[in-house]
């Protein structure tokens, strides 16, 4: 009798972690607005239309939401979660506020996805928003002691990855040209992108002669501050299956880093650790490879950043990232299409937006609906952003 009840007890065990364990998080609904400069609006606005816009796109309404889950930097400790549901809707859900630098986004989406993975909800609403100033980001920060700004180099962002590209320049001679040419790559893009900030050819000449930030980056390499937002809801396999899976995306991986324990100079930031941390996991959680992934939208903050990404993210050995830009490889209609949204160097980067916003273009091209950018025949794209401190957000997404 004893024996009879324990094995019942296992199977009942098996089957409730089993169905725990098997259930895939989709995105059912996403959007974004238009990128751009709205002095005349809130931060709650902006992530209010954006949460509408993706609401429309799931079919389904605030009150159907179980758990909104909002990203936002400027103004983290303002609950601009709870003062967007004062625009669209209170319905007493929980809300949660996050803030984890330029992968903010991708913070609040993962949390998002996390909370169905664990099961405590079928149907959750993810929004990121900000707004942007002017003029250069990073610096001295706070804290007491001798500061670092202007005495041990400079930690405003365009000086830490003009000189990280200085350094993949020194070790395998990664040329001006070869960063300019990510520049022309993905403002090239952006001219197929109505949501772009910017939809502006740029030839090289241009981009290497434009007002010199910090060398390599010339201003045409550096991320444009905008205003923006972006919103998706996530739900669970059994809803997904209820509400219909014709333009469902999986989310086969989503993973969170920071950078691991090493012994380096910390006078100079490191860009590539917490990435190519997160790559590794990410990969093996989708039981993928590098070489079956379709497109990418990765974290361009600054042309050199892109350069570095293709080889943090296993595009290609490293040393070869100046070859796959030569080679086209990375552009529409390339091997593995890089940042045809137009990037942050042409589409813009408002902090806590870019990380779903980069999901937003991902599904677009996973659903066939992006247009003339399309990345013919895609089953599988990564989404990627780091937040120099440090934070690394990978998800890697599959056509339902």
């Amino acid at each position: 009798k004893i024996l009879k009840e324990t094995l019942i007890l296992a199977i009942s065990l098996n089957q409730f972690l089993k169905e725990k364990k098997m259930s895939d998080v989709y995105v059912l609904g996403v959007d974004m607005i238009k990128f751009g400069r709205f002095p005349d609006r809130t931060v709650p606005d902006l992530g209010a239309e954006a949460a509408l816009l993706a609401l429309d796109d799931a079919g389904l309404t605030i009150d159907k939401m179980e758990a909104f889950y909002c990203g936002n930097l400027g103004q983290a400790n303002a609950m601009v979660g709870q003062r967007i549901l004062q625009e669209i809707g209170q319905t007493g859900i929980p809300v949660v506020n996050c803030s984890n630098a330029c992968a903010t986004g991708a913070t609040a989406f993962r949390e998002a996805w996390t909370s169905i993975k664990a099961g405590l909800y079928d149907v959750v609403l993810a929004v990121g928003v900000e707004q942007m100033g002017t003029g250069l980001l990073g610096g001295s920060g706070g804290g007491s002691g001798i500061p670092k700004e202007g005495l041990l180099g400079s930690g405003t962002m365009p000086a830490v990855f003009a000189e990280a590209g200085m350094e993949h320049s020194r070790q395998y001679g990664t040329t001006f040209e070869q960063f300019a040419k990510i520049s022309v790559k993905n403002h090239h893009h952006s001219t197929m992108n109505p949501k772009a900030r910017y939809q502006i050819e740029t030839p090289l000449d241009e981009v290497m002669n434009a007002e010199m930030i910090s060398y390599p980056n010339t201003k045409l390499m550096c991320s444009v501050n905008v205003d923006g937002a972006a919103a998706a809801v996530l739900v669970s396999e059994k809803k997904a299956k209820e509400l219909g899976m014709g333009r469902s995306v999986r989310v086969k991986a989503s993973v969170l880093t920071s950078d691991p324990y090493q012994e380096r100079d910390l006078v100079m930031p490191d860009v590539n650790s917490c990435t190519r941390k997160a790559a590794k996991e990410a990969y093996e959680m989708a039981g993928l490879g590098a070489e079956d992934i379709d497109l990418v939208e990765l974290h361009d903050c600054f042309a050199t950043a892109e350069m570095l990404h293709y080889e943090n993210l296993g595009l290609c050995k490293d040393g070869e990232a100046g070859k796959l830009i030569d080679e086209g490889e990375v552009e529409l209609g390339g091997r593995v299409p890089v940042n045809v949204s137009g990037g942050l160097l042409s589409k813009g980067h408002p902090l806590g937006a870019t990380g779903i916003a980069n999901i937003y273009e991902v599904c677009t091209h996973l659903r066939g609906e992006a247009g003339k950018r399309q990345v013919e025949g895609a089953k599988v794209g990564l989404t990627h952003v780091i937040g120099l401190g440090s934070a690394c957000g990978i998800h890697i997404l599959e056509k339902a």
